[in-house]
């Protein structure tokens, strides 16, 4: 539900590019949002203090263009009064329009995507939450028709479970958007949005901290997004996504609703291909009957039928290649789609569709990714980081964050061992580590 931090969008080749790049798709779909990182994600929020990013003194057009916005944010609905006291004092952040504008540097593998943001670390943590909210989470699907290990499953990819909100501050960042770089009128349009709910009194303008696109809360919304579905679901007489866990929940579930979700209804599931399988139908918008995907002879991983359950003949589900007919393949429910629409991606959907039955009690993928260098657990990325800090690479410290840093520091350290390596960390190269 954000334009922010996240993931990219998974190609037919299994790569997915770094969540920066999910900023257009997103926008243009429902403006969903956050990587987690590599693998905090979407990464993302329990509040970590705010830290403004250092910023130049606000240049003359700075001023000038703020002073041309407030017509429009009047016409709005944001009142003089608000928006004179919160951009009085604002100064531009130019970071954000070299996130908006950057290109990817690094082409990140489906397996390692998911790896990161499907790892036991984050199944423990999720069915912690699912005992913890159990009664609100009842609550949310009773009203909403969401089940709780969907709902939980996008707070743990959105924020960890409220670990990574972001800490760009939205007025700072969207009101440096709004003035420079691509895309100013959908930015202007957050701004305004920002301000309003401000003005609303729903979240405080010092909690309003996020990723560099506007993307906030437990949950990651975008101004835009917060508006229209955010709820109050603890009665507090606010909308609060950041210090109220069931708002955040009922929040998303409504988000879901709103985009199509069926109570009752997989997203998908893992399917098997038969033999000499023809994949030139594949696609999430080609729609089809089950039974015309079961004529084909496509059955469910485990060998059962495509058409059981609350899987019907005349259920439309369209063929999930991520990786090629060589990987892993889904048969997936309009469902899919309603958690795709969250951020326009399906390495993200696919990601929140596999948390969810993870915390269900299911297990991993059937048919492996084809490769014979998997990705890494985010607590594998962190000894491969810590093995770099111990040989005296500087890339901070150990967080399970794969950056460009660390990236450089393993090719140094996999160079010095005479592996030629383009800086992705793998099982390949972390065994490599070890073994030194």
């Amino acid at each position: 539900m954000t334009l922010r931090r996240s993931p990219a969008l998974a190609g037919a080749q299994g790569c997915v590019r770094t969540r920066v790049l999910a900023v257009a798709a997103l926008a243009a779909a429902m403006t969903a949002q956050a990587v987690a990182q590599q693998a905090t994600p979407m990464s993302t929020p329990m509040s970590t203090p705010a830290a403004t990013p250092a910023a130049a003194p606000a240049a003359p057009d700075f001023r000038q263009c703020l002073a041309s916005l407030r017509p429009e944010a009047l016409a709005k609905g944001v009142s003089p009064d608000v928006f004179d006291s919160r951009t009085a004092a604002l100064a531009p952040d130019m970071t954000v329009v070299g996130s908006l504008d950057a290109q990817p540097e690094f082409i990140t593998p489906i397996w390692d995507y998911l790896a990161g943001l499907v790892d036991e670390e984050r199944v423990a943590d999720g069915r912690e939450m699912l005992e913890r909210w159990r009664d609100v989470l009842a609550k949310v699907e009773t009203q909403y028709g969401v089940d709780p290990a969907t709902v939980v499953a996008v707070w743990g990819v959105e924020s960890n479970f409220g670990r990574n909100f972001g800490k760009r501050p939205l007025l700072q960042s969207l009101s440096t958007l709004s003035c420079y770089g691509r895309r100013q009128a959908y930015f202007r349009g957050e701004f305004f949005n920002v301000l309003r709910i401000i003005q609303d009194g729903d979240v405080a303008p010092e909690k309003l901290n996020g990723s560099w696109a506007g993307a906030f809360g437990h949950t990651q919304f975008m101004p835009s997004t917060f508006l229209r579905t955010a709820v109050d679901f603890d009665d507090d007489g606010r909308r609060d996504l950041v210090d109220s866990v069931p708002d955040a929940l009922a929040s998303t579930a409504n988000f879901l609703k709103r985009a199509g979700w069926q109570s009752g209804m997989p997203w998908g599931f893992e399917v098997k291909l038969p033999a000499g399988f023809d994949a030139s139908g594949s696609g999430r918008r080609n729609r089809q009957p089950a039974a015309s995907w079961a004529s084909r002879g496509i059955v469910r991983i485990d060998g059962a039928p495509l058409v059981a359950g609350p899987v019907r003949a005349d259920t439309g589900a369209a063929l999930l290649l991520p990786a090629g007919s060589d990987g892993p393949a889904f048969l997936v429910t309009s469902n899919f789609n309603a958690i795709f629409s969250y951020n326009a991606a399906e390495s993200y959907a696919l990601a929140i569709a596999h948390l969810s039955d993870r915390l269900r009690g299911g297990g991993p993928f059937t048919t492996p990714w084809p490769t014979d260098d998997p990705g890494l657990s985010r607590a594998e990325r962190r000894e491969l980081q810590r093995l770099l800090i111990e040989r005296g690479h500087d890339i901070g410290e150990a967080d399970g964050m794969i950056g460009a840093r660390s990236r450089e520091a393993l090719k140094a350290a996999l160079a010095r061992m005479g592996i030629d390596s383009d800086g992705r960390a793998g099982r390949k190269a972390l065994q490599a580590l070890q073994r030194q």
